[in-house]
C-alpha cells in the first residue's frame, strides 16, 4: 500500500463543474515500502474533479514519481486503489471549495427559514429534556443553568 506523504495544488481553477488540481515537481510526494517517491511532471501532471458527482474524471492520467534513478509510472485510478489518496482529496475539496457555490445551488428563503425554525424548535426541546433529566437526577445547578435561558 502507499501513502500520500505531501499533497498541496501548485495551481487550482475552477470551470464550470470541473476543479482541477495542478501540480508540480514535488508537490505530491507517495512513501511506497519506506521510501519517499517525489512526483515530477512529465506526464500526467492533473487531477480533474467533477463537482456535482464528486468523481474525479481523468482516471487514466499517469503520475510519474522519482528517487533517485528509479521511477513509478501509476495510472490516476490505481493511485486511488492502492494510496490514501481519497482522503487527502476530500480534505482538499472540504478546505478550499464551497461546493454549494460550484455546483450553482440556490436554496430558496423559505427553505432556510424553515430550517431556522426546525432548529429553533429542536433546541427548546432538547432543553426541556435535559430539564428533565436535571430533576429526575436531583440535579440543581443543571436545572438552574437550563432554566435560566428560557424565556
Amino acid at each position: 500500500m502507499l501513502s500520500v506523504q505531501r499533497i498541496k495544488p501548485f495551481y487550482t481553477s475552477h470551470e464550470n463543474f470541473r476543479l482541477r488540481l495542478v501540480f508540480a515537481y514535488q508537490y505530491l510526494s507517495i512513501i511506497k515500502g519506506g521510501e519517499l517517491f517525489h512526483f515530477i511532471p512529465s506526464e500526467g501532471r492533473e487531477i480533474v474533479v467533477n463537482m456535482k458527482s464528486l468523481q474525479v474524471e481523468n482516471l487514466g492520467e499517469v503520475f510519474v514519481f522519482q528517487r533517485g534513478t528509479r521511477f513509478l509510472r501509476l495510472p490516476l485510478y490505481q493511485l486511488l486503489l492502492i494510496s490514501d489518496l481519497n482522503k487527502h482529496l476530500t480534505i482538499i475539496l472540504e478546505g478550499n471549495v464551497d461546493v454549494a457555490a460550484v455546483r450553482n445551488i440556490e436554496i430558496p428563503e423559505f427553505v432556510v427559514l424553515e430550517a431556522q425554525l426546525l432548529i429553533t424548535q429542536f433546541e427548546r426541546d432538547n432543553t426541556l429534556r435535559m430539564i428533565d433529566v436535571a430533576l429526575e437526577t436531583d440535579n440543581l445547578n443543571m436545572f438552574n443553568e437550563l432554566t435560566e435561558g428560557l424565556s
